[in-house]
């Protein structure tokens, strides 16, 4: 457990759930914190339940450390997407619990669960960098590519359309809507169902049906952390 994350081990099922008291930023000690979960994780050989706090799931990069610029933005950026990358590639099944609201990199980050169950409620699920005038960095494109329903992908990056978690399911943000009251078990429902599959063969195929969105996004991380080096030549972030 971290002032920012909790970790929780039962049944070969752990439980990472995120809360900063806010909105959950994916700041630089978050991300480190969500990556040290996932080692402990490994280390236990669990199935991965990943939620937020009431209300939110996670509204993205931290905008103050963005905006600054500089190194630390630079790490933050890159960490970010080498954690969605993780996510998609983990070898256990990985259950995201979405609490809330779930913006930009939040969302990123969701669209790499194996199983995303969201909380039914007036949330916005939306990758907002265009609407707040900001070009959609390309390892963002290539995640919402990898999952997104064909239509839905145009209006979700290109229009920045924000949806709710019912119209989520259809656009393939979420995968199942169930009442807040019912997120937490639901979660762990779907993750001991997943307690039956073969792990060993979950973890190649994941990889073999992954291997050219994996190939993509990482590309894309390196044309991004070079785009952001110099500001000259992107306007993101």
């Amino acid at each position: 457990m971290t002032d920012l994350l909790s970790y929780e081990l039962n049944d070969s099922i752990a439980t990472i759930t995120l809360d900063d008291g806010k909105v959950n930023v994916l700041s630089p000690r978050m991300l480190s914190d969500i990556n040290g979960a996932l080692d402990r994780a490994e280390a236990d050989d669990a199935i991965v339940v990943l939620a937020g706090r009431s209300g939110m799931f996670s509204a993205g990069f931290d905008l103050k450390i963005l905006r600054t610029g500089g190194d630390e933005a630079l790490a933050m950026l890159r960490a970010g997407f080498e954690l969605a990358a993780r996510v998609l590639s983990f070898p256990k099944p990985v259950v995201v619990a979405c609490s809330g609201h779930a913006i930009a990199m939040g969302v990123f980050l969701l669209l790499s669960g194996d199983y995303r169950v969201g909380a039914g409620g007036p949330y916005k699920i939306t990758a907002n960098e265009v609407a707040i005038g900001l070009t959609m960095p390309r390892t963002a494109v290539e995640i919402c590519r990898q999952r997104l329903a064909p239509a839905h992908f145009n209006r979700a990056t290109v229009i920045a359309e924000v949806y709710d978690p019912d119209t989520a399911v259809a656009a393939g943000f979420l995968d199942r809507v169930v009442g807040p009251a019912e997120l937490a078990s639901t979660a762990r429902d779907v993750a001991g169902q997943l307690r039956t599959l073969d792990m060993e063969a979950h973890a190649a195929t994941k990889v073999r049906a992954r291997s050219k969105a994996l190939a993509a996004i990482r590309t894309a991380i390196d044309l991004d952390y070079g785009d952001a080096a110099d500001p000259a030549g992107t306007t993101w972030p």
